[in-house]
């Protein structure tokens, strides 16, 4: 995966992009579109993801750990064995969203949970 093919940064239109496996550590994702996307095992330790779109996106077995999510769209979106340690997830839509085996350790979660949100195999 090479992710030099995407223009990466505050705002970007990444719908559908297929960034699987991608080391984005650190990288400045905020208001980005991110629909879709395939973040499959990706490392997006200490991004900032604050309000991205990642509706419906694939971020199973991906790094979060530290990730600012605050206000972000994660609805329907594949976070099954992701790492989110230490994310702030604070009024971050997860409604529909598959959680099953995350690690959500200090975590911040306020306003973020929704009765569709999945935490279970």
């Amino acid at each position: 995966m090479k992710v030099k093919e995407y223009g990466i940064g505050p705002g970007a239109n990444l719908e559908g992009a297929d960034l699987h496996g991608a080391n984005l550590y650190g990288a400045n994702l905020h208001g980005a579109n991110l629909e879709g996307a395939n973040l499959h095992g990706a490392n997006l330790e200490g991004a900032n993801l604050h309000g991205a779109n990642l509706a419906g996106a694939d971020l199973a077995g991906a790094n979060l750990e530290g990730v600012d999510l605050h206000g972000a769209n994660l609805e329907g979106a594949d976070l099954a064995g992701a790492n989110l340690r230490g994310a702030d997830l604070q009024w971050t839509n997860l409604q529909g969203a598959n959680l099953a085996g995350a690690n959500l350790r200090r975590a911040t979660l306020p306003f973020a949970l929704d009765r569709s949100t999945n935490f279970f195999d």
